[in-house]
């Protein structure tokens, strides 16, 4: 039926290549686009490109900044520069900012080590991380990857690069569920997890 349409049939080949696009919600979606304005829909394409043309990831901490401009959290001389909190992802991130209980400075890895997935080391950044502690007077590290046995192998992995080395290692309080991401809790329950932290 489907190759009667082809415009719609390449429209959907095309959603189809969207991560975490779960395919009962494939045709919602299409279905939404098509019922679009050509306005509606010409601000949503306008709003992809400035994204892809106007953000880039930061250097230092691999959280996006624009193009234009400096990272707002690896530039800013009101964050405790003495302290980074890695994450797994840039939108952990967000979930710690809204908890306005930590003033520090961040790190995203990108992931975590998976050998199903073919994540290894070398695909996330740990390594500028190392040079990183090692070149700033960094005097603690916060481990805040999810509880997931990917997360808890990656924080077990950084945690050993920094075994030999005065520095704290610490790790988000166990008051996170197991399996869960920072992304998905509630600030209250983010913030309890960040404040009792304890040592790694």
């Amino acid at each position: 039926m489907l190759q009667d349409l082809p415009t719609l049939s390449h429209l959907l080949k095309v959603l189809q290549q969207v991560p975490y696009l779960a395919s009962k919600n494939l045709y919602r979606v299409t279905a939404h686009f098509l019922m679009m304005s050509e306005a509606q829909m010409e601000q949503f394409c306008q709003a992809l490109l400035d994204a892809k043309q106007k953000l880039t990831k930061c250097v230092i901490c691999f959280y996006w900044r624009e193009v234009s401009q400096d990272c707002i959290f690896c530039s800013s001389q009101k964050r405790d520069r003495t302290t980074i909190c890695v994450v797994e992802t840039w939108q952990e991130i967000l979930a710690i900012e809204k908890t306005k209980g930590y003033n520090g400075l961040y790190h995203v890895l990108g992931g975590a080590i998976s050998p199903i997935e073919g994540i290894s080391v070398e695909d996330l950044t740990i390594t500028p991380l190392v040079e990183r502690v090692e070149k700033d007077a960094i005097a603690e590290i916060i481990l805040a990857t999810n509880q997931t046995p990917e997360g808890e192998a990656t924080a077990i992995y950084i945690a050993r690069k920094f075994k030999d080395k005065k520095i704290t290692v610490s790790c988000l309080a166990r008051g996170l569920p197991v399996g869960s991401s920072l992304e998905g809790m509630d600030r209250l329950t983010v913030f309890k997890a960040l404040s009792e932290r304890r040592p790694f």
